[in-house]
């Protein structure tokens, strides 16, 4: 199925609140400021879809965007996520965060893959483990995506992809290959939708 435009939904503080239409949802995540609305202005080819800041933290509910087939049909959701790992807001605010993502995670009967996002100039932190490992015990599907691919050489390309599938196959064997990202260039938007569709277009003819 092709997937031919986007649109913004809504916002929402609790997955309860969320639609309840039965569509699919693949929902983006990953630290403050890795490019989680760059990569979806960049997968619908839309530059204005989701709102890009260059302040972190800037995304606080589940920000639901419906994508639609050429016939104008929603045909599955988009659920970007909260930010982790940014220090400057108050404890209270990155614990009600957790709590947000947690729920949503663990309550979503219709959530069917997981983009997490790792800066391929850093390399995958702390942070983006406990989520993976966090993420596999639950049983979801997950494909990690190095952004901000167009920022590397490629010997460095190379380098990182092998560090990260190292690293990943401790704890997920043989299953996560990471994916380069560029929102610049669209390197590796053709394999994400296929990662996609892998997981959802059965369930969207």
């Amino acid at each position: 199925m092709r997937y031919t435009k986007a649109r913004y939904l809504a916002s929402y503080p609790n997955y309860k609140l969320a639609p309840r239409t039965g569509l699919p949802e693949i929902a983006f995540g990953g630290r403050s400021n890795v490019g989680k609305s760059s990569l979806l202005n960049s997968l619908m080819k839309q530059r204005k879809l989701a709102q890009i800041s260059k302040t972190p933290g800037k995304t606080r509910l589940l920000n639901y965007f419906a994508v639609m087939d050429n016939k104008s049909i929603d045909r599955l959701y988009f659920v970007d996520l909260p930010g982790y790992g940014y220090a400057r807001v108050s404890r209270g605010t990155r614990d009600s965060w957790k709590t947000l993502i947690e729920g949503y995670l663990e309550n979503s009967q219709h959530l069917k893959g997981f983009l997490i996002l790792i800066d391929s100039r850093r390399g995958i932190e702390e942070d983006d483990i406990q989520l993976m490992e966090y993420l596999h015990s639950l049983g979801k599907n997950i494909c990690p995506i190095l952004t901000k691919s167009d920022k590397l050489g490629r010997q460095q390309k190379t380098q990182i992809v092998k560090k990260t599938t190292d690293i990943l196959s401790g704890f997920a064997g043989d299953s996560l290959f990471p994916i380069l990202h560029s929102a610049k260039t669209g390197e590796g938007n053709d394999l994400i939708w296929r990662w996609i569709g892998e997981r959802i277009d059965d369930e969207t003819e």
